[in-house]
């Protein structure tokens, strides 16, 4: 039988930094998979060469989603692309948080603030909300790894509004939140889950400092331990998954929680697209996930 040809899907300025690439390609071969990198935005690529595509580090999508959004598209026409396209859509705009939030999922508090909406009025409006809230982030809709994201006190009004307007300026959206301190201490907890099923979790280090501009780098740099999460991140993880509007259990999924001033989980991202999996911090995760492709490419 012939062994399935599996294209883990990066792009150039990506590969050296994706931590996942080498342990996920030798796991891949040990189980008799035809396995390789493949950079998303390789025009010369037959997609249809391969029985499964897989989504690992396009980070660079963030600056180019109308074309990422269509290759994406075009690839899944010719090849099982994991995760589809439709849930990619859905889930590189973090307009999703407020879809999450109607159906009962416990997010990081949220305003968005569109293109066209007079900055300052909107930022006063959210400081007025969250009267207690003595810092608060600015970010884009549209992006990750931290980056054009920055985190503020409230005498900083005049620079985030300043900020703001720089998004707005670009076309892009802007996600407003409270500062949730809890995180300086006990930072975020990451629950990779694979076709549905936990499998591991780590805590990432608090990324944004206060006076610290966006990263200009593709992530910012992060700081990873192994972590054990509690039961009640376990649930609102299930829940969160069990929201997403799409069918069946997706291939990978990490969710990314903070702890509130009560010390409850909230939903901080949910990371559908392309996001690390962590397998150095937990030993045999590579192999499990293994299985869910091989199980998919059929």
């Amino acid at each position: 039988m012939k062994p399935p040809r599996i294209a883990l899907v990066s792009v150039a300025a990506a590969r050296a930094l994706d931590e996942d690439l080498a342990p996920l390609l030798d796991a891949l071969h040990a189980a008799g998979a035809a396995a390789e990198v493949a950079d998303w935005d390789d025009a010369a690529r037959d997609w249809s060469g391969y029985d499964l595509a897989l989504l690992r580090s396009t980070w660079d999508y963030t600056d180019r989603l109308p074309d990422f959004l269509a290759w994406a598209a075009r690839a899944a026409a010719h090849t099982l692309l994991l995760n589809p396209p439709e849930v990619l859509r859905w889930n590189t705009d973090k307009h999703y948080l407020a879809e999450l939030e109607r159906a009962g999922v416990a997010i990081v508090p949220s305003r968005f603030v569109e293109p066209g909406d007079a900055p300052p009025p909107a930022l006063d409006a959210f400081l007025a909300e969250h009267a207690m809230a003595r810092e608060f982030v600015v970010k884009p809709s549209v992006g990750a790894g931290s980056r054009d994201a920055q985190r503020y006190g409230r005498e900083q009004r005049a620079e985030a509004v300043t900020h703001i307007a720089r998004l707005h300026a670009a076309g892009r959206s802007v996600l407003l939140q409270p500062y949730l301190d809890r995180v300086d201490e006990h930072g975020e907890t990451a629950l990779i889950h694979f076709d549905g099923t936990f499998s591991h979790a780590i805590r990432k280090g608090p990324l944004l400092r206060r006076g610290d501009g966006p990263t200009a780098a593709l992530f910012a740099a992060e700081q990873i331990t192994p972590r054990v999460p509690d039961t009640a991140e376990r649930a609102l993880a299930e829940r969160a998954l069990r929201a997403v509007p799409f069918a069946g259990p997706l291939a990978y999924a990490r969710v990314d929680l903070i702890h509130d001033s009560d010390g409850a989980p909230r939903l901080l991202e949910l990371e559908l697209a392309e996001p690390s999996l962590f397998f150095a911090h937990a030993p045999g995760s590579a192999a499990r996930f293994v299985q869910t492709i091989l199980a998919r490419a059929g």
